[in-house]
């Protein structure tokens, strides 16, 4: 086969080639999305001693999250941590350490196929879990949380605050996107990966239900979600909201940028001029799947 030839047959197969990496990325795409770390419930429990946190509420193997037991006598307010798409709520440990400083009761919640919880890894299954959780936290506690979401966690923060099924008293999202459709097209410029993926976690339109403030965080240097991808969704907003830029900082040093006066600014904003919502009668548990 002569050198035209060839080039010829390479150029015959990119069409293929491309139809094939469309192919294999909408097949794997669960597992380039979540990335969780996995623990028997014994060796959980294990791990959640040793950082003075037990599971919440209990039996454990109902679990939704997980609370510190030296908390605040009389706290403020409850918080609920929705973390993102890596490792589990036993990594988030630094939430509850600036957090129950000012005075919260920090709840690090699981989503189901993380950590020791069973379930599937879909947008509607971590979305479920974590309405069933702002329920029991208000229905214990009795206070509207605070949900703070980050990365995929914004995702599953806002469907809850927008889904008007649990009270919310405001919403912190860090370093965010707008929809992951989006943000898959942005970095697959190339490729049509918009209309491959499958959970939209989309964080404009529940929010724009919900009546309560919402708090948006932006890392400058966010190597993994580009900033333009944040900015649309604080732009497409419509209620009360507020924007915090991390100078020179990136996707997940983010933490090392702030200091209490930042946290107390932040919750201070989502904490403060939230109109409560009213509720007639408890809302009915979300159904498993």
């Amino acid at each position: 086969m002569t050198t035209p030839e060839y080039v010829g047959a390479a150029l015959g197969l990119m069409p293929l080639a491309y139809v094939g990496f469309g192919l294999l990325v909408f097949l794997l795409q669960g597992r380039l999305l979540y990335v969780p770390h996995r623990y028997s419930m014994q060796d959980a429990q294990i791990r959640a001693r040793g950082l003075d946190l037990r599971f919440w509420p209990t039996p454990a193997s109902e679990y939704h999250g997980l609370i510190h037991d030296d908390g605040p006598d009389q706290p403020q307010g409850v918080i609920l941590l929705f973390h993102g798409n890596a490792g589990s709520a036993l990594d988030r440990t630094y939430y509850i350490s600036q957090l129950e400083h000012l005075g919260y009761r920090v709840i690090l919640c699981e989503y189901p196929g993380y950590g020791a919880r069973p379930g599937k890894r879909r947008q509607h299954d971590l979305v479920a879990a974590g309405i069933n959780a702002t329920r029991a936290a208000f229905e214990q506690f009795g206070c509207p949380p605070i949900l703070i979401g980050e990365s995929l966690g914004c995702g599953v923060a806002s469907a809850i605050a927008g889904s008007q099924q649990v009270p919310v008293q405001g919403v912190l999202l860090i370093t965010p996107w707008d929809t992951l459709p989006d943000l898959a097209q942005s970095l697959y410029w190339f490729f049509p990966a918009k209309g491959f993926t499958r959970d939209p976690y989309d964080n404009i339109k529940p929010l724009q239900r919900f009546p309560g403030p919402v708090g948006v965080v932006m890392a400058e240097k966010d190597q993994i979600i580009p900033t333009r991808n944040t900015q649309r969704l604080f732009d497409g907003l419509t209620g009360i909201k507020r924007l915090w830029v991390l100078k020179n900082v990136g996707h997940n040093d983010w933490p090392s940028a702030v200091d209490e006066s930042w946290w107390n600014d932040v919750t201070g904003f989502v904490a403060g001029q939230s109109p409560t919502p009213q509720y007639a009668s408890p809302p009915a548990a979300v159904a498993k799947r």
